[in-house]
């Protein structure tokens, strides 16, 4: 439990910003409109590079490439799961009416229940935690190119 204390507590921060964000833009309508979603990964991104950096920081030379990939994913994959379970609340107890507004910006005869649009959306959070871990210990990883790396390699 004390090795995932960093991700819970980034985990929620970001999950409560995304509530905080989804809130501000349904008070303006703005929620039903698919564009501003994309403000999300920013949201996302920007507590899980200070959840690596955090980590990398409280470890110094201990740093490990893979306890800190593990700490992206977890606080990645716990904001998502928060932020599915309030979505999942928000779109059948707070406004029933929310999915067949938001799936009126699409012209499809496909029927699509509330079930498919909480997998999508876990599904892309799922997804955007992956990669922005992917990209972020790149920036945060020791290198071995340098010759104080190849001195640390022997």
């Amino acid at each position: 439990m004390k090795n995932l204390k960093i991700p819970i507590k980034f985990g929620i921060v970001i999950a409560i910003g995304l509530i905080v964000y989804f809130l501000i833009t349904s008070i303006f309508g703005a929620h039903t409109n698919p564009l501003f979603s994309l403000f999300n990964p920013v949201i996302v991104g920007v507590g899980m590079f200070a959840a690596i950096k955090y980590y990398r920081n409280q470890r110094g030379s201990k740093f490990k490439y893979q306890k800190g990939f593990r700490t992206g994913l977890v606080t990645g994959f716990l904001a998502t799961i928060i932020f599915t379970i309030f979505f999942a609340f928000y779109a059948t107890e707070i406004q029933p009416d929310f999915i067949d507004r938001l799936l009126s910006m699409w012209d499809s005869d496909w029927y699509v229940n509330i079930g498919m649009v909480i997998f999508t959306v876990a599904l892309m959070g799922f997804a955007t935690s992956v990669v922005l871990t992917l990209a972020f210990m790149q920036l945060l990883k020791d290198s071995w190119n340098t010759k104080e790396g190849k001195e640390h390699e022997l």
